[in-house]
């Protein structure tokens, strides 16, 4: 939502709030990225939450599990599909909304897009009623901003393998055919709708790729009174 002149403006006002989400795919370094610009704003005086999909519910923390499980192999796409979409009414309803109501920011690792992306376009599922789905799980909520961080895949699967040394989970697990159609769904969906999306190169340094996170989210939000700001 168009904030003014000055990044805080708004800040805490009833229903005045802003949702900002971070996909990619494995290994793209968005967790990283959120946590460092959570801070970020809480320093300009924001209140933030910063919240994950699956999860961040007792219900949807209890779906993750099964989700991710690699005992889980032989899960369809449909159902894995519908688990996710399960959890995310839960967490529209219990955890996003509300915040925004208050006038606060989400930072959001992973929304829907991520199920048009890994089940739509990786799974191959019907992306019509994939969107139909999502709609309807999330009562139509859209991010207002939606940072893609984009690395080829086999440099996010070897920065995962590369990482804490937990095991992979089911998804991760799968080949790299998926995973790169995974990457080109995103891809897709970003040039479709430029005004949401800012794709961010994640192979540069973090602090670089910080930096154009936090440049975009001041253009968004420094444009015209009443209007988002160009990102490009």
């Amino acid at each position: 939502m168009g904030r003014g002149d000055d990044l805080r403006d708004g800040v805490g006002a009833p229903g005045v709030g802003l949702f900002v989400t971070f996909e990619g795919p494995e290994g793209c370094g968005k967790s990283t990225q959120l946590r460092l610009l959570k801070s970020y704003l809480q320093e300009q005086g924001w209140d933030v939450l910063d919240t994950r999909e699956p999860g961040s519910t007792p219900i949807g923390e209890r779906v993750r599990a099964i989700l991710l499980d690699p005992a889980c192999a032989e899960m369809v796409p449909t159902t894995e599909f519908l688990l996710f979409s399960a959890a995310r009414a839960q967490h529209v309803a219990q955890v996003i909304r509300p915040h925004l109501a208050r006038g606060g920011v989400v930072l959001c690792d992973r929304y829907a897009d991520s199920s048009l992306a890994y089940q739509g376009y990786g799974h191959q599922l019907d992306l019509e009623v994939v969107r139909r789905i999502t709609d309807f799980a999330t009562g139509g909520l859209v991010p207002d901003l939606t940072f893609y961080l984009d690395v080829p895949v086999e440099v996010g699967l070897r920065r995962k393998s590369g990482g804490s040394g937990d095991a992979w989970n089911r998804i991760e697990q799968k080949g790299i055919a998926y995973h790169g159609r995974v990457r080109s769904g995103y891809l897709t969906m970003a040039a479709a709708d430029p005004d949401r999306w800012v794709v961010v190169d994640a192979t540069q340094s973090v602090e670089r790729v910080q930096e154009l996170i936090r440049a975009a989210v001041q253009a968004r939000w420094n444009g015209p009174k009443g209007e988002k700001g160009g990102t490009r």
